[in-house]
């Protein structure tokens, strides 16, 4: 007579770890020629920013060549940039932006 023994699937009693999506920065680049009312307007319609986070930014960007808007996962940042610069691009200004991975996690 055979006898087959039968195991039993294991139950997996603790939850998986599950690791977040890496966060991108959207950082916007100086130029000389969009004005700034245009770039305070842009990260209050775009990213949500108040008038005095906007006009923060704005003066960085303006100082230091460049700041970060926000954070996002990339899919989001990848899209945030099209809009920009698309909005950009039909208003005539040569506002250029990117996106970078957040290293600070």
């Amino acid at each position: 007579m055979d006898t087959h023994t039968i195991e039993t699937p294991q139950i997996q009693t603790e939850k998986p770890k599950l690791k977040k999506p890496p966060m991108y920065k959207v950082i916007l680049l100086n130029d000389d020629y969009t004005p700034m009312e245009f770039v305070v307007d842009l990260l209050c319609n775009y990213f949500r920013k108040s008038e005095n986070d906007a006009m923060q930014i704005m003066l960085r960007i303006h100082h230091e060549g460049q700041a970060v808007c926000a954070l996002y996962p990339k899919d989001l940042a990848e899209s945030k940039v099209q809009q920009v610069e698309g909005h950009c691009i039909a208003h005539g200004h040569p506002l250029k932006c990117r996106i970078e991975v957040d290293s600070s996690d």
